[in-house]
């Protein structure tokens, strides 16, 4: 008589649990900078909206890119029973994390003034965008590290302690940027450069917790000198599933950098509409990490352990329910857009567009939430080539479409919107049959 099979979305949602604590936490802290910022005028709020896109690639990409890549290189290590490979992939970690906020600090301070530019900022827009952008990045090697020493831990299964800590850096966020944006006592007002400098600082005690949770040596993982060599082997086996995942955080952000540019030609309210509606993808993008770094870190672990058959279940069960988280969201932005778009804006051309961008876009969420489940099953599994690929689908589609639809054939914002739509359709689907087919886990 054959065992009965080992459940999985109870072991699933334990994982999930403290990621969704964050990310719900992390959802509303997001919008912090926008919120304060928002009180010095259209010039700084525009400014710094166009600049999100570049902080939440930095955020996503050292958490979910580069950190899925670690944590999926560390989760096969755990699951196969290699304490040596888990340690050494810590050490890499930390060399990825140095490597890639050098990168960071080369393109968008180094070449910020230019891109912001293209975007379609100009003068005090502009200014502001620099002002945000140059403290954020200069200071990019303290979110990265902590980023990427989280996922060290998360992959080992630890979810816990990770969470805790990302909670005390967004409360000290909260306390931090109005004090810094404003001035309070000796501390003058730093204006747009208080909420840049705010979210960098914040993350600082968190790197410190987790540099002396593993440098210990009493948990799964450990952090030591020796292992902060370059190691072929262990860069490669995070590198071959991070770089796909950055590439996908690279194109998520481009898209919605060549989205702006495309609405930004209909005016500062009409972007400003845009890039707040927006947000609301970059909303349920962490959220959706809360349970997708449960899922990395099953699939991984079940992969690192020959245990196929119950990766791909867990694979299916995840997205399933990522998928109808998504799907929640969109139907909240979809039935109340006004609402959503007045946080930020009671501007009344700002919330027509922003209203007419969540009416259409919305519904189409629950794909989004579909095609990101089988995203991190995919690095859990080490097999990222089709999502990637749907990946570029999406992207291909609403900003290249885009382009046409708005230089050419003259549609206007709404054929714009309904082309980001099904985009996201087209996205999650993508991905959905490459992984029936078995190309995925």
């Amino acid at each position: 008589m054959s065992a009965a099979p080992r459940p999985i979305v109870g072991p699933l949602l334990r994982l999930a649990a403290p990621n969704w604590i964050v990310m719900v936490t992390l959802a509303a802290v997001s919008m912090i900078d926008i919120f304060f910022v928002g009180k010095l005028g259209l010039d700084a709020l525009a400014g710094v909206s166009i600049t999100f896109p570049m902080m939440m690639l930095t955020q996503t990409m050292a958490a979910g890119g580069m950190g899925g890549g670690i944590a999926a290189a560390v989760a096969r290590a755990h699951g196969a029973g290699n304490r040596a490979a888990v340690d050494r992939a810590a050490g890499q970690a930390v060399i990825v994390a140095v490597a890639m906020a050098a990168l960071f600090i080369a393109v968008f301070v180094g070449l910020g003034r230019a891109l912001y530019a293209a975007i379609g900022a100009a003068g005090p827009e502009l200014e502001a965008a620099l002002a945000y952008s140059d403290v954020l990045f200069y200071g990019a090697v303290i979110m990265w590290a902590f980023h990427s020493l989280s996922a060290v831990v998360r992959g080992t299964g630890n979810m816990t302690f990770p969470a805790i800590l990302l909670i005390l850096t967004q409360l000290i966020h909260v306390g931090l940027c109005p004090a810094l944006v404003f001035g309070v006592g000796p501390v003058p007002a730093l204006g747009v450069r208080g909420a840049a400098l705010s979210a960098v600082l914040s993350f600082a005690p968190g790197v410190i917790a987790l540099t002396a949770y593993l440098v210990s040596g009493k948990r799964a993982a450990r952090l030591a000198v020796r292992h902060l060599r370059p190691d072929g082997a262990t860069l490669w086996e995070i590198l071959r599933v991070g770089v796909p995942g950055s590439a996908n955080n690279v194109l998520t952000n481009a898209n919605i950098v060549i989205l702006t540019g495309l609405v930004a030609g209909h005016g500062t309210e009409a972007f400003t509409g845009f890039g707040i509606a927006s947000r609301i993808e970059y909303i349920q993008s962490p959220l959706a990490f809360g349970l997708g770094a449960a899922i990395l870190t099953m699939v991984g672990n079940e992969i690192g352990a020959g245990d196929h058959r119950r990766a791909r279940r867990v694979t299916w069960i995840g997205a399933a329910l990522t998928a109808a988280l998504s799907g929640v969201i969109g139907m909240i932005g979809f039935a109340v857009p006004a609402w959503f778009v007045h946080q930020f804006s009671t501007d009344a051309q700002v919330t027509a567009y922003g209203v007419q961008y969540l009416r259409i876009v919305a519904p189409a969420y629950v794909c989004f939430g579909l095609g990101l489940g089988l995203w991190f099953a995919a690095q859990g599994a080490g097999r990222v080539k089709w999502p990637l690929i749907g990946s570029v689908v999406r992207v291909a589609m609403s900003s290249l479409g885009g382009w046409l639809v708005i230089h050419v054939a003259g549609a206007g914002l709404g054929g714009l919107f309904g082309l980001v739509a099904a985009s996201f359709a087209a996205f999650g689907l993508v991905i959905a049959a490459a992984t029936w087919a078995g190309k995925v886990v």
